[in-house]
């Protein structure tokens, strides 16, 4: 029971404590000689981990709006992701040169892939893999059309061989 009351006193103590102390970073942000008191990156710093530490922040805020704090917050994760995300190095960006070339390979032999062009672009003296070429030739190629109209195509393309086969047997 004596160990219930003292965790009853603790917290009630770190809740006075917490108050006593975001009244007290206030009050130093009054005390400064300015027309307007002016916040500064510890004051954000400070509001937005005390946001997190205790539920009550927003009842003693008096300096700004608590949706001010919030879009600290949110400012703070966005900056926090755009440094984790940010680019490290890696492989080095393809120049537009080899993608123009990529292009116009594509468009003048359209039934050349991505193995075909590789090597094309090895004798040539471009230093890329044919992973690479592929990834560019498939941001390339637009997107099939109807199947009904490939079925069609085929169809017209290998007529005189379905006829063949169609009409003519050899019996046993």
């Amino acid at each position: 029971m004596f160990d219930f009351i003292l965790a009853i006193l603790s917290a009630f103590r770190l809740e006075i404590s917490l108050e006593v102390l975001a009244l007290r970073q206030q009050l130093a942000v009054f005390k400064r000689k300015r027309p307007r008191p002016s916040v500064n990156r510890l004051d954000r710093f400070f509001w937005t981990i005390l946001r997190d530490l205790w539920p009550r922040w927003s009842d003693v805020l008096l300096i700004v709006k608590p949706e001010t704090v919030i879009g600290w917050h949110r400012a703070g994760f966005r900056l926090y992701w755009r440094w984790r995300s940010r680019p490290r190095g890696g492989r080095p960006r393809v120049s537009e040169e080899i993608r123009a070339l990529i292009c116009r390979i594509t468009s003048e032999n359209a039934d050349w892939g991505a193995p075909k062009i590789h090597g094309e672009l090895l004798k040539l003296g471009f230093d890329i893999s044919e992973r690479t070429v592929a990834r560019y030739l498939r941001r390339l190629q637009p997107r099939r059309g109807d199947p009904a109209k490939r079925w069609l195509a085929f169809l017209a393309n290998h007529r005189e061989l379905l006829a063949a086969m169609d009409f003519f047997t050899v019996p046993p």
